[in-house]
């Protein structure tokens, strides 16, 4: 794993988006090549070009163009999830989706090339061609070698290899993560038994050592040297020293020869933040809270991201002018009641705001004042009402609570106040995630579909938690551009 800006990355992914990006470039310079085209005249000026086609070699006879479209190629790419953590090994449903992936992939770099050949005053029909040509070429060549370096990717070894302290509920839920099929990036050597065979052992998968190693106490550094072992992980609730690596308590001696000797060690609250992207909320402390990185709402970090929604939110608005002076019309004109929604919701510190969206219910939704979660096929939503909500049209109107800054474009979903207050009963830290503006999409809105449950909240907190302690301009942007998966795949819609 690597961290930018705060946020957990796998290396492979990386470097499989590297590669298709080099895929792309060589593909557009190379049909550049073939047809043989040379550079223009410049803005306003004629082309001067020769072979088959008539392209505007400006954009295309040096490498800045073919890269940008390299990149914007990988961005529609990130965009429909395709290198999320679920995604990245299940090939099968890549090459479903390419059905969707590349001709939107033709559309985004036509689109672009064409604005850019108006702009310099050239003929665009070129660019049609060419990417006619690359787009097709494109899809063969990135599903093929999506095909190899998965499986490249997916042998033991070129993952990190794990060794767990500890045999409890925490040791489990790792073992659950690692199961046959789940594809991570690291490989489990095995466990130890830190109650010499306590009863944890024996529901574990992986093979379980004792804590006394061929009869010698607290050597869990041959262990770790003869497994080639590359880190360690505290799964263990105990975090006394043991003497000498006898009795009870963490064989400190030994860890701090293998921390000496490059092992890494990682308490078990960090592993699973870094591995799954979440916050396990079993094991969370308010210790962990406070002395772990993250959880920093720095001046900085507030002006940046404030600049960030209300350009993201202007340049929005803008965009989907059309789309919201139609779907205005057609909830006015097929049920009774108000085009807009309004409805209170809780914001950042816990103060109250009026969230607006195109109404998609009919006006006496909730005519006995008892608030309710929306359900699958739920009878109160109206046809008009049923498609903007799978559309995420219903949702537009929320970009004025944007801009009036009682929201963010990205954070934690805003939630009524009556199920705040039932869910902070039942979920502990609940109103921690209110320490950010709460946002259209969020870390939670693209990593787990719609619930209306007590636990699919506290799912949602595990996303949402992760976020306020490692949101970020990055982050933000990552976000915003998977939100777009959301919409085409129809995910965590009702």
């Amino acid at each position: 794993m690597m961290r930018v800006f705060g946020h957990h990355i796998a290396v492979p992914v990386l470097l499989l988006a590297v590669l298709e990006a080099g895929v792309l470039i060589a593909l557009f310079e190379g049909l550049t090549a073939y047809f043989d085209v040379v550079p223009a005249a410049g803005p306003g000026g004629a082309d001067a070009v020769t072979g088959a086609l008539d392209t505007p070699a400006a954009a295309w006879g040096d490498h800045t163009v073919p890269r940008l479209l390299a990149v914007l190629g990988v961005v529609v790419i990130a965009a429909v999830g395709m290198y999320s953590r679920r995604m990245f090994f299940d090939v099968k449903t890549f090459v479903r989706r390419s059905l969707v992936i590349f001709p939107l992939l033709f559309v985004a770099l036509t689109a672009a090339s064409v604005a850019y050949a108006m702009y310099m005053g050239t003929d665009w029909s070129g660019y049609v061609i060419l990417l006619g040509f690359a787009t097709p070429a494109a899809a063969v060549a990135i599903v093929l070698i999506r095909y190899f370096f998965v499986e490249l990717a997916d042998l033991d070894v070129f993952k990190r290899r794990i060794l767990v302290l500890g045999t409890g509920p925490a040791a489990e839920r790792i073992a659950e993560m690692a199961a046959p099929g789940q594809h991570r990036h690291f490989r489990l050597v095995g466990f130890v038994d830190m109650e010499d065979g306590g009863a944890g052992a024996g529901r574990l998968h992986w093979q379980v050592f004792p804590r006394r190693l061929a009869g010698e106490p607290a050597a869990l550094h041959r262990l770790v040297r003869d497994r080639r072992v590359d880190e360690i992980v505290l799964a263990t609730a105990e975090r006394r020293a043991g003497r000498g690596g006898q009795g009870g308590g963490l064989p400190l001696d030994d860890l701090l020869k293998c921390k000496l000797g490059g092992v890494t060690i990682s308490d078990y609250a960090t592993f699973w933040e870094r591995e799954a992207a979440e916050i396990d909320l079993d094991s969370l402390r308010p210790g962990w809270m406070i002395f772990s990185d993250g959880f920093r709402q720095s001046l900085s970090r507030r002006f940046i991201k404030r600049l960030f929604d209300v350009s993201v939110s202007l340049t929005f608005l803008l965009a989907t002018l059309p789309i919201t002076a139609v779907a205005a019309a057609a909830v006015k004109l097929t049920s009774r009641g108000p085009v807009f929604y309004r409805q209170e919701r809780v914001g950042l510190h816990g103060r109250p705001f009026e969230l607006m969206k195109f109404r998609s219910m009919t006006a006496d939704a909730e005519k006995d004042g008892t608030p309710r979660w929306a359900g699958a096929n739920d009878a109160r939503v109206t046809p008009v009402g049923k498609f903007i909500r799978k559309t995420r049209i219903d949702e537009i109107p929320q970009v004025l609570n944007v801009l009036k800054g009682e929201m963010s474009f990205i954070g934690p979903r805003p939630e009524r106040p009556f199920f705040v207050d039932q869910l902070a009963e039942q979920i502990p830290y609940y109103r921690e995630r209110h320490t950010v503006r709460p946002g259209i999409s969020g870390w939670a809105q693209i990593n787990y579909p719609y619930g209306a449950s007590v636990e699919d909240a506290r799912r949602k907190l595990a996303y949402d938690l992760y976020y306020v302690k490692n949101g970020s301009l990055f982050l933000d942007l990552l976000i915003l551009v998977q939100t777009v998966k959301v919409i085409l795949w129809n995910e965590g819609a009702r």
